[in-house]
């Protein structure tokens, strides 16, 4: 009698070493099961890395050697625009934190989904009408194609000058940021696709109009008139707030959050969540101001210490005030009295002393507060306090400008002239911003049959509605 063999048992992927591991996970998908395949498979990193060498030598061959300084700046700004990208995750921490279990998918798809968003539209239009185009009515509005050149030139080395592709990046996490702002106003109960919608416009067209006027260095009106805002606190905080307060306006309030003409407080649904939100900003902030300086120089450590002097004057003036006004300190104005600090310093941390940039966070602590309050005394539904923090404490950030300025300003014993101009400056700002939001909204809200979900859906949570998911489906919630 002929006994079969037994063939050998196949080793299974769980027995396989480290090593044999790879290998035998490619050859279980089809295709890769002989080694002819393999060994196309691995020419095709060999390949593209053959590619990029090539790249890289034809175009090292059209430029100079490249000087410490091009490579310092370049570095620097990429670091920087990392940090001002890694934001996004603490603003979405923050507004889900901040707001109730059963729209936590809803705000992190819209944190998410708002970043990839601004990066192209500011790359489709954006960067060109803030920066590159061709002034339609000068001073005021540019236009002139799409997209940007991102050619690296031999001065740009030589003179240790930002390429093209880092400077947009960086400037592309800045127009990513005022969108994230208007997020917050509008939480728990807009529509996904209206909001997506808004952002792209925003981001796309309003807002590069708006920051051309200052930042397009001797070219934009408010820049020539001596307007000061060094990295964004009416550029891009109050700018933000503006257009999302009458996104929240026209929202109209969460459902039960005014009772009897009585604001009700709708808590939180993770406050750790929050406070982690919280600090990533604190720590994303020194891309935003230090960064904005644009260079790696001997200003940027100073620039990093009036920026955290500004959060912790902030932070400490929320607390001290919760206090008094609710008898036990308020985790949630920390929050904001840290977030509003940083914002207070954000416009002149270039240009304030040491002592000044605490007072000016401190004060920035004290309104967000106050703020908080007033704006819900006029009935408008600011679920994390967005506006208070950007729009109130931006404002105060452009206007202590022409108070603390160590060469401007009128406590510093120059006069009334720069605090004029940063008058002038943050009311264009919110009228363009007030005006342009209502527009867009308006259009929209006609378009698509209105921009706040329905009742049932608001009810059940936005995460059911919109996206048919929950952000905690193991748990069951007794309260939403």
């Amino acid at each position: 009698m002929t006994i079969a063999s037994t063939p050998p048992r196949r080793k299974r992927l769980q027995e396989a070493s480290l090593s044999e591991a790879p290998m035998m996970l490619l050859r279980s998908l089809r295709g890769f099961s002989n080694s002819r395949s393999l060994v196309w498979l691995a020419c095709v990193p060999l390949a593209l890395f053959g590619l990029g060498v090539f790249n890289l030598a034809a175009h090292a061959a059209e430029l100079p050697e490249l000087t410490p300084a091009f490579l310092a700046n370049n570095m620097f700004l990429l670091i920087c625009a990392a940090l001002v990208i890694f934001m996004n995750a603490g603003f979405a921490m923050v507004e889900a934190g901040m707001c109730r279990q059963k729209n936590a998918v809803n705000i992190l798809a819209k944190n998410l989904i708002v970043f990839a968003l601004a990066v192209t539209a500011y790359w489709f239009i954006g960067y060109k009408i803030m920066y590159n185009a061709s002034w339609v009515i000068p001073g005021w509005f540019k236009f002139g194609g799409l997209f940007f050149d991102p050619t690296v030139t031999p001065e740009m080395v030589t003179d240790g000058k930002l390429v093209p592709s880092v400077d947009f990046l960086f400037q592309a996490a800045f127009a990513g940021t005022a969108a994230t702002i208007v997020s917050g106003l509008v939480a728990e109960r807009i529509k996904f696709g209206e909001f997506v919608i808004f952002s792209l416009v925003l981001v796309g067209v309003l807002y590069p109009i708006s920051g051309s006027w200052q930042w397009n260095v001797g070219e934009g009106w408010l820049n020539k008139m001596g307007f000061i805002d060094f990295a964004g606190s009416t550029v891009v905080h109050s700018f933000g707030a503006w257009a999302g307060l009458i996104g929240a306006m026209l929202l109209g309030p969460r459902i039960g959050k005014f009772v009897g003409g009585k604001p009700q407080a709708i808590p939180g649904h993770n406050l750790a969540i929050a406070t982690l939100g919280c600090l990533i900003l604190w720590l994303g902030w020194y891309g935003f101001n230090p960064g904005s300086w644009l260079s790696m120089a001997p200003e940027v450590p100073y620039i990093a210490v009036t920026t955290t002097l500004g959060a912790a004057g902030g932070g400490i003036a929320a607390t001290l005030v919760s206090q008094f006004t609710g008898g036990k300190p308020d985790l949630t104005m920390t929050i904001n009295g840290v977030l509003a600090g940083l914002v207070g310093v954000t416009a002149g941390c270039d240009g304030f002393s040491m002592p000044a940039a605490w007072v000016v966070g401190f004060i920035a602590g004290v309104i967000v507060v106050f703020s908080v309050a007033f704006i819900d005394g006029l009935k408008i539904d600011d679920p994390v306090g967005a506006f208070s923090v950007h729009g109130t404490c931006g404002i105060w950030a452009t206007l202590a400008v022409g108070l603390f300025n160590t060469d401007k300003g009128l406590l510093t014993g120059h006069g009334f002239s720069q605090l004029g101009v940063q008058i002038v400056g943050v009311v264009a700002f919110a009228v363009f911003a007030i005006v342009s939001s209502w527009i867009v909204w308006s259009v929209i809200g006609a378009l698509f049959g209105g921009i706040r979900v329905t009742e049932q859906e608001e009810i059940e949570g936005l995460d059911i509605g919109e996206h048919g998911m929950e952000a905690y489906p193991d748990f069951a919630a007794t309260a939403k």
